[in-house]
């Protein structure tokens, strides 16, 4: 394809690993590359929110170089042996010279790529930034105008194109509110705690619930997939302009 450049697989990683500041972050799993596949000549790029079987598949199919993914492998406190699924998933990477690099806390909270906010984006809240004392991983924002929980919803409804679940306030309307991504259901308190309307996250627990009638905030649970589709599609897009690279979103359909 004219136009299109070749970078190199570890050239690629550090680019990503400065550029999100991984040794800021003790996470949950290794952030930068995580399989090798032995092909250091990158020229297409996939990303993607896990690095799923499927996800694998559509790689493969689009002849990538290289995944490029949030949620990938080697959590801690999983099983380390390279067998059974994750076996199966390494060895697809491998046998097509697939190589895989991950991010997960750094993109997160990246001020310009991250997941956060790139939410923020979405909803149209230029004006938007992390709390103090969150490692950049809980923001808030407020509306020109007021908008009742229905209206608010609706809203979320339409950007995701997926319907939130709500545990209502009332009949209080919403101006302030605080949003993390993924499964950040515990930061509800802290929203609170900020004079804030509302708390988005992606998942909810039994226990939010409760906290969020207490609390006297409006609450919603907006799908930790669908909320988090956007801080590595943005990672993709820097890496095409950076590196003149290919770069392919593929989105794997999951109602979490």
């Amino acid at each position: 394809m004219e136009g299109v450049m070749v970078a190199n697989l570890f050239e690629l990683e550090r680019f990503c690993s400065e550029l999100l500041a991984i040794s800021s972050y003790e996470d949950y799993c290794p952030n930068g590359l995580q399989v090798d596949a032995g092909v250091q000549q990158v020229q297409r790029v996939v990303t993607g929110v896990s690095a799923s079987q499927a996800l694998i598949d559509q790689a493969v199919s689009w002849r990538a170089d290289l995944l490029l993914v949030h949620h990938g492998y080697f959590w801690r406190g999983e099983a380390q042996p390279l067998t059974g699924l994750k076996g199966s998933r390494v060895r697809t990477l491998m046998q097509h010279g697939i190589s895989l690099m991950a991010y997960h806390l750094p993109l997160d909270a990246h001020v310009e790529l991250g997941n956060n906010r790139q939410f923020g984006v979405l909803l149209g809240l230029t004006e938007a930034e992390a709390l103090p004392g969150t490692d950049g991983l809980l923001w808030w924002g407020s509306l020109t105008h007021p908008l009742s929980a229905e209206q608010f919803a609706g809203q979320l409804t339409t950007v995701l194109n997926r319907e939130p679940l709500h545990i209502s306030a009332g009949d209080e309307k919403i101006t302030r509110f605080c949003w993390c991504t993924g499964a950040a259901q515990h930061f509800i308190e802290k929203a609170a705690a900020n004079g804030m309307d509302a708390y988005l996250s992606g998942e909810v627990s039994e226990q939010t619930v409760h906290l969020a009638r207490e609390l006297g905030i409006h609450y919603f649970a907006a799908g930790h997939h669908a909320t988090e589709r956007y801080g590595i599609k943005a990672l993709g897009e820097r890496l095409s302009e950076e590196f003149g690279l290919e770069h392919r979103f593929i989105d794997v359909e999951n109602p979490v």
